[in-house]
């Protein structure tokens, strides 16, 4: 049995982001158009809310994998969950591969890889929650 020393640090579990970004896309792909265009808190619609979250994302991927921040169109209402699957998966695979400790370099400085991942879960829930 391999004993694990003190300064080892496990590898980053995506499994929570995978399963809160799928839940999430799932609901948003079964929403009809009036939930899906009506409005909450802070976003003129549901899928508004859902596609800041997804551009949130993306540009988490880029400051992860060290790249330059894309663009993430706005491809309207009803393909909203698809993006967020896409950029929650995107996010995921880059994160996968790192250490928890590992510093992830966003705008207010590096923050451990860890840290990363416990925010986006909980954006995702706040969404979920917003957009209920």
């Amino acid at each position: 049995m391999h004993d694990v020393e003190p300064h080892d640090v496990a590898p980053l579990d995506v499994d929570p982001l995978v399963e809160a970004v799928e839940s999430l896309a799932d609901r948003f792909r079964s929403l009809p158009q009036s939930k899906l265009l009506g409005a909450v808190p802070g976003y003129g619609s549901r899928a508004a809310a859902a596609l800041e979250l997804a551009r949130r994302l993306v540009a988490l991927t880029a400051a992860v994998e060290g790249g330059p921040r894309r663009e993430f169109p706005d491809a309207g209402a009803f393909a909203v969950g698809d993006q967020l699957a896409v950029a929650g998966h995107d996010l995921a695979a880059a994160l996968a591969g790192l250490r928890e400790d590992a510093p992830v370099g966003l705008p207010e400085g590096p923050v451990a890889a860890a840290e990363v991942l416990a925010r986006v879960v909980a954006a995702a829930r706040e969404t979920a929650a917003l957009c209920g």
